[in-house]
């Protein structure tokens, strides 16, 4: 019996529209589903994916995450001929892609894809591929570049890590937008500036949402701290992409672009930080007590062994008089990421012969942010 060659599209997100569009542009005779139940302008759509996935040689995934991939090929399983290649584009662990592989076997093609959906439209994204790809090339084809990776897992993983460089570019544009704010520069001069750099693309590609100027998302800022809350897992390395961009107040639907617009800390949860520095370039403890809560700690290694003390002790460390070289000495708040009533904060004191790095946590308490706990490292001096 001739395999059939049909597609079945199961899921009709942003990405997985464009894709169904392209191929039923392509040629291809695409049938698609979807969980929500929403319809197609451009292909045709059914409400039983099993009935599309019967009639198809290739069933192709565009779906949100790794439990939503599990639950829909559990759901059709039953309707997948023996020949039929499942063909997954979405982005998932690398653990999930490989219990997907054991479950479907050599019928399963991971494909996870590198672009927007207009490169979708466009035919030009970037596909890594894992799997057989002799039936799924023709499809892969239609829809950009194939480069063959040699196994699922790793093909999750190289998503995942391309992602990353995607997120940290957000939150560098994020950044210099904040500085151009700081220094009072217009914004639209500063993109022009900044998409003249490494930057460019990004800025060139994200202009509309930079400039709040309506435009459809293209790819959602929940979906990105989806994937870099997955990276994180499966590396088992902390990431800050994942907590800064699964912090930003913004709509998690919003385009990622929204995400470097974001305002720079409101200036109260720098008060307590700027009164802590203000006790060590005065030696007056006042400043101190202001800055941390009564219960604070204060923790780290001194001289070889862990220390701890309550605020008092710490301010009996204080004399009322500046440091005979603090004419000498600096300090820079590095970072500030507030969660809601809760925020950490890092900060670089170069003393004299010593460099330390300060480590807070901050509540906000009674309309008001203060220190809860502060961890230090010293370290040697600048060169």
């Amino acid at each position: 019996m001739t395999a059939p060659h049909g597609i079945a599209v199961l899921g009709l997100g942003r990405m997985g529209s464009a894709i169904a569009t392209r191929l039923a542009q392509s040629d291809k005779d695409v049938v698609a589903w979807t969980r929500s139940g929403r319809t197609s302008d451009t292909v045709p759509t059914t409400s039983d994916p099993n009935e599309a996935v019967a009639k198809s040689g290739v069933v192709l995934l565009s779906l949100f995450d790794g439990p939503a991939c599990e639950h829909v090929v559990a759901q059709i399983r039953g309707s997948l001929r023996p020949d039929t290649i499942v063909l997954n584009t979405s982005t998932i662990a690398p653990e999930e892609a490989s219990r997907l592989s054991r479950v479907l076997g050599p019928s399963y093609v991971h494909a996870p894809v590198l672009g927007s959906t207009a490169a979708a439209a466009a035919g030009s994204l970037q596909i890594l591929a894992a799997g057989a790809l002799n039936r799924a090339r023709p499809v892969l084809e239609a829809l950009g570049v194939v480069h063959h990776v040699d196994d699922v897992a790793t093909a999750a993983a190289l998503k995942l890590v391309a992602n990353s460089s995607l997120a940290g570019a957000v939150l560098a544009l994020r950044d210099s937008l904040r500085q151009g704010d700081a220094l009072g520069l217009p914004r639209a001069r500063v993109l022009d500036v900044l998409e003249l750099g490494q930057l460019g693309g990004l800025v060139a590609r994200k202009r509309p949402f930079l400039t709040g100027r309506p435009a459809a998302a293209d790819f959602t800022i929940g979906a990105l701290a989806k994937d870099m809350a997955l990276l994180a897992e499966a590396s088992n390395t902390p990431l800050r992409s994942a907590t800064d961009l699964a912090g930003t107040p913004a709509d998690p639907e919003a385009d990622i672009a929204v995400a470097a617009t974001s305002p720079a800390p409101d200036d109260a949860v720098l008060k307590p930080l700027r009164a802590y520095i203000l006790g060590h370039a005065t030696g007056d403890p006042a400043h101190f007590r202001d800055a941390f809560l009564p219960t604070a700690h204060i923790e780290g290694i001194r001289d070889g062994a862990f220390v701890t003390w309550h605020l008092d002790d710490y301010c009996a460390l204080f004399t009322g008089r500046p440091a005979p070289d603090e004419s000498t000495r600096s300090r820079r708040i590095d970072t500030v990421d507030v969660h809601g009533t809760v925020a950490t904060a890092s900060m670089t004191l170069w003393h004299g012969a010593d460099t330390f790095t300060d480590i807070f946590l901050l509540v906000r308490v009674d309309d008001r942010w203060r220190i809860a706990n502060k961890a230090y490292h010293r370290g040697a001096a600048r060169g």
